[in-house]
């Protein structure tokens, strides 16, 4: 975190949107080539929380339940035939990272935010969550 997030009583104030985008786009730019290339070409989003439509379209009560999110069509599945309606993106929520990070407590928050936006990455190749699991065991 930055110095001036740091309040007077000597704990520093949680990280911005800014902040969270910028530890993730640091994050792609320590990828090896190839990836980092593919991640160059989608759009990263800082939001403090997903939207209610989201939520209820993946059928989420609870917004803290959802760090992040890849909203686009996998490279495996894309046809020159597509028309997009926009960029591959992928969504960071800033409070449910920041909630997930005080909640583990035994991990960085840069290591945590890098994880979910390398995880949505995977998606963007065409990885399951199941797929992510058998190499990625973060979660257990």
């Amino acid at each position: 975190m930055s110095e001036d997030t740091e309040s007077s009583d000597g704990f520093g104030l949680p990280p911005g949107l800014e902040e969270i985008e910028q530890i993730a786009r640091a994050a792609f730019e320590a990828l090896p080539e190839a990836f980092r290339a593919a991640a160059a070409r989608v759009a990263l989003r800082v939001e403090d929380l997903a939207p209610e439509p989201v939520l209820r379209d993946l059928q989420i009560r609870d917004p803290y339940e959802l760090t992040g999110l890849y909203d686009g069509i996998p490279l495996t599945e894309k046809s020159v035939m597509d028309q997009p309606s926009g960029p591959d993106t992928i969504w960071l929520f800033r409070l449910a990272i920041l909630d997930e990070w005080i909640a583990r407590g035994d991990v960085g928050l840069e290591d945590l935010v890098a994880h979910v936006a390398v995880h949505e990455l995977a998606h963007h190749f065409g990885w399951s969550d199941d797929d992510i699991a058998v190499i990625d065991r973060w979660w257990e």
